[in-house]
């Protein structure tokens, strides 16, 4: 089979398409046919070596860990799940960027997603949810995002309106019309926030749920009174010294199966930035690793 792979660690250059060996599914896990894969923060994080003391891999390696595509074989144990079925979910580490996937976390994927859709769901959703439920139940509270234009942060935003919290979001001014067609209230970061919040929420923001690692968790502790009340699922450095919730994406597919169940109910679509090639997998980590991105970016297999 095809597939992306990179034997050192080290730039974009280091990826390249090969012939390699089939993954074979393990008990309790599936192999899909894959049609399209993620391209994830943490994907361009391992492959340069950054995260390697906390998340090592065998080399070579194949990037990704969240796609989409059609079951066509499946391990010992497996239940729920047929050959042919259209799935999403998420593997390992690696893996997920080739024309053949192991995942060990998967639902079935809405008709109304394209297959660019359903490839962000997966680790978006389970990352976003993860974050959410640290929380508590969101119905009548106001919810802050921290970076709410990203692939997590535009989750959270959908998945919470859903959920019947209020949601203020930050972002770029560039991306404010992107959030209010999410069903946020935007609002710019950085210095005045809690000014700007003070005219956008007069009761105040009851929680807030960080996406951005951009150093203002003591902030947000201000802002809502309470770091029980915030937490984040980027910013490993200060969460613990701060107190706040730390939420790791979990390969549960409990959650994939309710971010599939709001994608029925038209409350949830993964918002897709830019798609790119299987060849062009280079330039989308390139574009992964620049940031400040507004939803997913996909590689169609």
């Amino acid at each position: 089979m095809r597939a992306v792979r990179y034997h050192e660690y080290g730039g974009v250059e280091t990826l390249m398409v090969e012939q390699v060996p089939e993954p074979r599914p393990g008990a309790g896990e599936i192999r899909i046919r894959v049609a399209a894969a993620g391209v994830n923060p943490v994907d361009w994080k391992v492959r340069s070596g950054a995260v390697h003391e906390v998340l090592p891999v065998d080399l070579p390696a194949v990037p990704g860990r969240d796609a989409v595509g059609v079951v066509d074989e499946t391990g010992e144990g497996v239940q729920g799940v047929s050959i042919g079925d259209r799935v999403f979910g998420l593997g390992g580490v690696t893996g997920a960027t080739a024309e053949l996937a192991v995942l060990s976390a998967w639902a079935h994927a809405p008709a109304a997603w394209t297959d660019e859709e359903a490839a962000g769901a997966g680790l978006g959703s389970v990352t976003a949810m993860g974050g959410l439920k640290a929380l508590g139940p969101l119905r009548g509270r106001t919810l802050l995002i921290e970076g709410a234009a990203g692939g997590v942060g535009s989750a959270a935003v959908e998945i919470a309106v859903a959920q019947g919290a209020t949601v203020i979001g930050t972002a770029s001014e560039r991306n404010h019309e992107f959030l209010t067609s999410l069903g946020a209230v935007p609002t710019t970061y950085g210095t005045g926030l809690a000014e700007r919040l003070a005219a956008l929420a007069p009761d105040g923001v009851d929680i807030a749920l960080d996406t951005a690692a951009s150093g203002s968790l003591a902030d947000l502790i201000a802002i809502v009174g309470d770091p029980a009340r915030v937490s984040t699922i980027a910013d490993y450095a200060n969460a613990q010294r701060l107190g706040v919730h730390l939420a790791n994406a979990e390969n549960d597919s409990t959650l994939l199966a309710e971010a599939g169940e709001l994608g029925r109910q038209a409350r949830y679509t993964p918002r897709i930035e830019r798609t790119y090639p299987l060849e062009r997998i280079a330039e989308a980590h390139a574009y992964a690793e620049r940031g400040h991105t507004r939803g997913k970016i996909v590689v169609c297999i």
